[in-house]
């Protein structure tokens, strides 16, 4: 009860709260004080830093003058590791005659590489309107023309075209035109 009694006194006497209020002035003042206090640390960090900050860049710049000056003495002699090889010095030729057994077996490891080969139909473009009106039993237009041989691509590129036939009750393709490396490279050109 004691307590109610001193905050009810220092609520009813408004002398009492004045003296214990800090004025803007006070603030103003007190924040120019600080302000000035970190402008002067700060200038006196400034000064430290910047001359760490040359002596730094003028090291880092004396490194890269002598790696430079290295690399050129090492190009000169032919033994640079950054120097450009040509890809035979790198890589076997796999087309050089007299390759022996190690030119199969390094063919021999992609052959069991799989690759995914699909029989195209034929396309079509339709908007998300009538795509979203498609139900069971709707026929979708292809712009492929029946009895117009199938486009085959192996992992999404065209390397023949064939008619579908059924072998035992499975779809097939009879390939008609292989596509030549020479047909595709001018295909891709236009």
């Amino acid at each position: 009860m004691a307590d109610t009694d001193t905050e009810t006194d220092a609520a009813a006497d408004p002398a009492a709260d004045a003296d214990n209020q800090i004025s803007d002035d006070d603030w103003a003042a007190a924040m120019e004080e600080q302000t000035a206090a970190e402008a002067a640390q700060e200038a006196t960090a400034d000064d430290d830093t910047s001359d760490d900050d040359w002596a730094a860049a003028m090291q880092e710049q004396a490194e890269a003058d002598k790696v430079a000056a290295d690399l050129a003495a090492a190009a000169g002699d032919g033994d640079s590791p950054y120097q450009a090889k040509p890809a035979s010095q790198l890589f076997p030729d796999f087309g050089a005659e007299g390759g022996g057994a190690g030119g199969s077996a390094e063919l021999d490891m992609i052959l069991d590489i799989p690759v995914q080969i699909t029989v195209e139909l034929g396309r079509t473009k339709l908007s998300i309107r009538n795509l979203l009106q498609l139900a069971h039993g709707s026929v979708v237009e292809l712009d492929g023309l029946a009895g117009e041989p199938m486009d085959v691509l192996v992992n999404g590129t065209l390397i023949a075209q064939g008619e579908v036939v059924v072998v035992n009750e499975k779809f097939g393709i009879r390939l008609t035109d292989i596509i030549t490396p020479s047909e595709r490279m001018r295909k891709l050109r236009h």
